[in-house]
């Protein structure tokens, strides 16, 4: 049968996929919009399996809180090239996928992949839009963070979030605070709250880097255990969040700085994700 521009454009329309594009799946269906449907999807599914091995180190972050500030959801979704990231459907594709994170709260990226969009899923609806915009593109960061208020933060760039979860809320300047600690989170990039927080394989990694720059110092064996556990106070000191120097005023902590803005504010919480 003919296939009118006004076929091409429904189609176009309706998938968002390039004019020729559409014209050749119309004709390759012989009409049937269903099934130009489905060859635009297998096209999706073939440049995305072309394009696995290929690195998305582009992208946007979005973050969303509920309105009492006690949950957030914070995704990256990435490309290949900046140009794509700047593209207006991939970053309504994103906030899609960040607004059905924060609807559903799915356990894992697979989860979240797995959920209903549109009439198909969320991965199926990924690869559609790998094969009209020609890059790979993927969930790589899905964090969610609850507390008692969550405070989120995005780089100007739109490639670094991080949300903190404060605790003991009371008085004015809470938000500003949050946002204090968001930010020197997203430069310092702690390990951890505070040093109970460490994972147990980093401090003895740290053991052993102190106990090996003892020895190659030339310092007696007796003392290479004591040297040691001083060094790793020292990274605690500087790669925890609450006993790191706040970056604004480097004469108090953070911890300092919190209790300083309202007696007892602290952080239980936060998450950080960076993209490239």
């Amino acid at each position: 049968m003919a296939i009118t521009a006004k076929d091409v454009n429904k189609l176009r329309q309706m998938t968002g996929a390039g004019m020729m594009d559409c014209k050749k799946a119309l004709v390759e269906a012989d009409g049937d919009f269903d099934k130009a449907v489905e060859i635009l999807r297998k096209k999706g599914q073939k440049v995305s399996a072309s394009r696995a091995d290929r690195k998305t180190s582009e992208g946007v972050v979005i973050i969303k809180t509920n309105d009492d500030n006690s949950k957030g959801v914070l995704i990256a979704f990435t490309c290949e090239t900046d140009f794509v990231a700047k593209n207006d459907d991939f970053v309504a594709l994103a906030q899609q996928v960040a607004d059905l994170a924060f609807d559903n709260s799915p356990a894992d990226v697979a989860a979240l992949q797995s959920l209903s969009v549109d009439g198909i899923t969320l991965g199926e609806k990924i690869i559609e839009n790998t094969g009209k915009i020609g890059e790979k593109l993927e969930i790589s960061a899905y964090e969610v963070l609850e507390g008692e208020h969550v405070v989120p933060y995005i780089h100007s760039n739109k490639k670094l979030g991080v949300m903190v979860a404060l605790q003991n809320v009371n008085g004015a300047g809470v938000d500003d605070a949050g946002k204090d600690v968001a930010m020197q989170i997203a430069a310092m990039n702690p390990v951890a709250v505070n040093k109970d927080g460490v994972d147990q394989t980093i401090i003895e990694k740290e053991i052993e880097i102190g106990k090996d720059q003892a020895r190659q110092e030339g310092k007696p064996e007796n003392i290479i255990e004591k040297i040691a556990m001083g060094k790793l106070q020292k990274f605690f000191k500087e790669n925890t969040l609450l006993s790191q120097a706040f970056v604004k005023d480097s004469s108090v902590s953070i911890e300092k700085y919190l209790d300083g803005v309202s007696k007892g504010l602290t952080v239980s919480d936060f998450k950080r994700v960076s993209i490239g």
